[in-house]
């Protein structure tokens, strides 16, 4: 997993320069100034390209703290210590990452640049998932590593738009395949022209696409993109989800990342990472078994020891935990395998390619937080020196040893009582997302479903 793009521009990738030149043949006219929340959206402003150039990009913008402390229907909640009706929803600035400024190809004049979040007295708001995943990025850099991560994410395609699908109450809405087409050349042929959009759009903003195929749900299609840096990956990541929504409501169509939409396969975002040296040396690769250095079998066996208390991380919603079913590639036991997809972390690779796959999280995680979880966790395991465990071989479906939390409330729990994350990542981070789940879970517990009506309208 090196990445021979490292330290290069990428096609659609903006000097503030450029942008000053684009702004002033009238070719681009707006730039949205993006953060991500916690549920893994982008939220800011669009302001236009004079006003970013003239008071923005070296400075800041500001915007109210609330948006750290919302649910995801964006209602006020209470349990938040950042933000409150009591602290007086204040703001925090929005500080640009230059880094990061890209043209949106598929918006009109449009550039993108994503900002760090600081309170007004330039401190970093610690709960701000691009933050976290920075923190534990910094930790490694004090043990003289970098983290490579990618992440794959599956979605659904519906022929339907966004707001037929609310109008239907998302019942009975047409899956733009209507048999599994993984890797069908035939079946993905017919949603190409929106894929293609998609990688074409992709690669206009910066990125790197690799590949498309279909996946086994009804409509279920994944787009790869290249490896990078851990941050850059999940930059790409969250710009990806929110642009992919954009351009197929654009064609009249809809796309769901909701982690289990249906009965049958839910939508994966499995993530591998691996670890160099600031050389670029492969320190996970080795002479032990199954190619892995000591290094490399303690952050393995720190993924497992943490998978547990960090599901949190990987799994934020209620939904989240519908994935997890025997024999539906999702995994249900926590054991690592060689190539292995019945298990959680799979060991993928060798030499410099050499990585772990993390196949716990869905297609909603928050990818900042997830990757700020799978580093502590291997962090914990080379700091502790944690023996790694033999891999396991065979259907791990059928193992009887330590299983995925069932449910949000379990993972909750966990949580709260995980030493780990309360050193990695701080009490105040840990109860803010505790609190998070707790939202969550109280806004479930009040809702009457579709189950409960069909169930028991009548027959009760």
């Amino acid at each position: 997993m090196t990445d021979p793009h490292a330290g290069a521009a990428r096609p659609g990738m903006l000097t503030v320069e450029e942008l000053r030149q684009l702004t002033a043949t009238g070719r681009i006219d707006t730039v949205v100034l993006a953060l991500t929340d916690m549920q893994g959206r982008l939220a800011g402003k669009r302001l236009s390209a004079e006003f970013f150039l003239a008071e923005v990009a070296h400075e800041f913008s500001e915007g109210c703290n609330y948006l750290l402390a919302v649910d995801v229907d964006m209602n006020t909640v209470d349990g938040y210590q950042i933000s409150s009706w009591e602290r007086g929803y204040g703001d925090f600035v929005l500080q640009p990452d230059i880094a990061t400024l890209r043209r949106i190809p598929w918006q009109p004049g449009t550039a993108l640049v994503l900002a760090d979040l600081r309170w007004l007295d330039g401190t970093p708001v610690a709960e701000s998932p691009r933050q976290i995943l920075q923190r534990q990025v910094a930790r490694l850099a004090e043990r003289g590593l970098v983290a490579l991560a990618g992440t794959e994410l599956e979605f659904i395609v519906y022929t339907d738009s966004y707001e037929q699908a609310a109008a239907q109450h998302y019942q009975d809405l047409h899956p733009a395949n209507g048999y599994n087409v993984d890797y069908s050349i035939l079946g993905t042929a017919r949603v190409e022209p929106l894929l293609r959009r998609l990688r074409t759009g992709m690669a206009g903003a910066g990125m790197y696409v690799e590949s498309a195929k279909g996946e086994c749900n009804l409509g279920q299609h994944e787009i790869a993109f290249r490896y990078a840096d851990a941050v850059r990956t999940c930059d790409n990541h969250s710009i990806y989800k929110t642009g992919a929504k954009e351009i197929a409501a654009q064609d009249g169509m809809s796309i769901t990342f909701m982690a289990k939409p249906n009965a049958r396969e839910g939508n994966s975002c499995h993530i591998h990472l691996s670890l160099r040296g600031t050389d670029d040396t492969p320190v996970l690769a080795g002479d032990g078994p199954h190619g892995l250095s000591p290094l490399g079998e303690h952050f393995v066996a720190g993924q497992l020891a943490a998978l547990r208390e960090l599901t949190l991380c990987y799994a934020p919603n209620v939904n989240s935990y519908k994935r997890y079913v025997p024999g539906s590639f999702a995994p249900t036991s926590v054991r690592w395998g060689v190539d292995n997809r019945t298990c959680a972390l799979r060991l993928v690779g060798h030499g410099h390619s050499l990585r772990a796959e993390n196949r716990t999280p869905g297609g909603d995680v928050n990818p900042y937080l997830a990757v700020a979880a799978m580093i502590a966790a291997g962090l914990h395991g080379v700091d502790n020196e944690l023996p790694l465990e033999a891999a396991f071989a065979g259907n791990a479906y059928a193992d009887d040893g330590p299983k995925v939390p069932h449910t949000l409330r379990d993972a909750l729990e966990l949580w709260q009582g995980s030493q780990l994350a309360a050193v990695a990542f701080g009490p105040n981070v840990v109860e803010h997302y505790a609190n998070y789940a707790r939202v969550e879970l109280a806004a479930y517990d009040a809702a009457v479903t579709d189950w409960e009506l069909r169930r028991g309208f009548e027959r009760l």
